[in-house]
């Protein structure tokens, strides 16, 4: 049995949906940093698919899908910095205070 590049467009975009879902309606900024994560791997599984399938015999698709990882490992950092140090003025992580820097 054979998986066609359907199935796996198929659950990329269904990743991708969820991660815009989460991230416009979830408060906390955990919650909203692994939406955004899971639309950067839904963008990762497109970039692989369509090599596979498109050219198979070359590696751009993987190269920036390894690009895109190493983005997301980066952009993971610099949010969780930020958001101990929301949590550290603050004492808690929820979107609906955030413009209340002053404590």
């Amino acid at each position: 049995m054979e998986i066609h590049v359907v199935h796996y467009l198929v659950v990329s975009t269904v990743m991708l949906f969820c991660g815009i879902y989460g991230f416009f309606t979830r408060k906390n900024l955990l919650a909203i940093l692994i939406s955004v994560e899971l639309m950067l791997n839904a963008t990762n599984i497109n970039f692989a698919v369509f090599n596979r399938y498109l050219f198979p015999d070359q590696l751009e698709g993987h190269f920036f899908s390894l690009f895109g990882i190493a983005v997301a490992a980066a952009e993971t950092a610099v949010a969780i910095a930020i958001i101990i140090n929301v949590y550290r003025n603050m004492k808690q992580i929820l979107t609906d205070d955030i413009t209340d820097l002053n404590g």
